[in-house]
This record gives C-alpha cells, structure tokens and sequence, in this order.
C-alpha cells in the first residue's frame, strides 16, 4: 500500500504527469517515485519508463489513460516528434552514406531472412529476456522481440542506435530497448538473459573469444548464447573495404571459445550463399544439480 501511495504521490501533479507522458524535466522525482528508471549511455544519462517490478504495470496505466489530444499533450509529442525526426534524418543518411557497400556485402551470403527465421526457431522454449550484442539497425529485435518478453540491443555507433529506435518504433516494438555499450563490459548483471544474439559481430572483433565469455556471463542456466557470422573464407577484400578483422571462423575455433566461457556447445548449422557460408553456433549454458533442485522445489511449493 505504501508503494503505491508512493506512486500516486509522485504523479499527483499536472506538469508531472505531461512529464510521465514525454520524459522531459522533474526527472529525480519521478525516478524516486518509482514511476521511471535511468542508466549510462556513455556521457548521458537515459531515462525510461519502468519496465520491472510489481508497479511496471500501474505505471503503463498512468500513461496511457492520459489524453493524448490535451492541447499541452499534443505540443508535446509534437516536439518530441520533431526532436526523433531530426536524429532519424541524421542516421538515415549514415546508413544511406554506407548503404552500397553493405548491399555489396549481402549478395555474397544467404539472404538474411532464411537466417533469422533459424534464428526464431532455435529460441529456448519459453525465454523470456533477449540480449541482441551489436544490434546495428535493430533488424535482429523486430524479428525476435515479438517471442520474448523483454529484448534489448546494444551497440557502439550513436548513428546507429538512432536508426534502431526510430526502426523499432516505426515496426510497434514496444518490448525492445537499444542502448550504448560496450560489448567487451556489457552493463548488466550475470545471469541476466535467456537468449544472447551476436549477429555479424565477432568478424569485427579483436578479441571474439573475450566478446564470447562476455555474452555467456550475462547468461542464465539453461539459456543459449546465438552466434551468426561467416564461416572461413579469402575474401581477402573484406578487410580493406568493410574493416572486417578476421575472415570468417571455424566450427571448432567457435566452439572452443563458447566451451571455455563455460557454454555446452551444440551442433552448429550452415548455410552457403554465392561466395559465403554463413554459421550459427550455439552455446547453451547448462544448469546445475542445485539450480535444477532449486527449481524444482519452487515449482513443487506452487
């Protein structure tokens, strides 16, 4: 009860509720009332609705029985809109500006929805939190976010993660978020995820096998690490035009690196383009004899 005078105490203020709307000022407030949650993005600070917890819900309520044809409303999401427009202009022209050369690039492997269609189907059975590491236009999330509760992409170029949000919210993914970050520090506590995605990644990394440990300790038991990238190949040219550091991976390369940050692997699949064989190796994280117990008393006790 006394949460949820909280709540009320919070919101209880026209200009707080514009604010609950379209997260714009008295944001310290509205975090300590419980009504919305921040994190780093690298030098800014984002705020959010929040997403967890018993209030999660309460809160979605607030927002949407608030008319959004209110005349102070409307100015608002008109700003916001015009605010979103311009950042999507931005980072349109970026991936226009480096479009050829990706197009380049996808005539020499399978097309990507034959991917991610296996990708769909090799989803854990009832996973709940998807952790997409080096989301670049957010592709992966309009595809896996609608099998999940709760999806959230990472990537390094601010372009980028403009050009995610403004594609999920013109695809109605409303379970997704894209955030900056590292994929060598992800910010998020181990045991955080039911399936990882890293699509196209490793090929750039320096250290695939680092990126790899990264992705199985924000895994939880029973959850699975989804690596997509090429199998080897002398494109040399890759490295020259498209900054690729290696040229392509090996099943057993792969699945040394997903063994040793402590993944089961599971037999990987191929799929042969024009000039490309693509990969996906699975890592799945094994649960042990005392989570398995645990689990299994929890669900004998409901």
């Amino acid at each position: 009860m006394e949460s949820f005078l909280g709540l009320l105490r919070a919101a209880a203020e026209d200009t707080r509720l514009r604010i609950l709307a379209r997260v714009s000022r008295h944001l310290k407030l509205l975090v300590e009332g419980g009504l919305l949650e921040r994190f780093r993005e690298a030098q800014f600070t984002r705020f959010r609705l929040v997403s967890g917890g018993d209030d999660a819900a309460l809160v979605r309520e607030f927002v949407r029985r608030l008319d959004p044809k209110h005349p102070r409303l409307a100015a608002d999401r008109a700003r916001l809109d015009a605010l979103q427009q311009r950042r999507q202009t931005a980072a349109v022209r970026f991936f226009r500006d480096n479009a050829q050369r990706w197009d380049e690039l996808r005539a020499l492997h399978v097309a990507d929805r034959e991917i991610e269609r296996s990708l769909a189907h090799h989803l854990p059975v009832g996973a709940r939190r998807l952790l997409d590491i080096g989301t670049g236009t957010g592709r992966l999330l309009e595809v896996l976010a609608p099998k999940v509760e709760r999806a959230v992409g990472i990537d390094q170029s601010r372009e980028m993660l403009a050009l995610a949000r403004a594609n999920l919210a013109r695809a109605g993914i409303d379970n997704a978020e894209i955030r900056q970050a590292d994929m060598y520090a992800l910010p998020f506590e181990a045991d955080s995820f039911d399936v990882v995605t890293i699509h196209h990644v490793l090929h750039y990394a320096d250290d695939p096998a680092a990126a790899l440990a990264e992705a199985a300790r924000v895994t939880r038991p029973g959850g699975v690490v989804l690596v997509v990238d090429f199998s080897p190949h002398d494109l040399v040219e890759l490295k020259r035009e498209h900054a690729h550091v290696h040229l392509g991976f090996a099943d057993n390369q792969v699945q040394g690196w997903l063994r040793s940050a402590g993944l089961n692997p599971l037999d990987p699949l191929h799929f042969p383009g024009r000039r490309l064989m693509t990969g996906i190796w699975r890592g799945e994280r094994e649960i042990s004899h005392r989570a398995a117990r645990s689990a299994a008393h929890h669900g004998a006790a409901r």
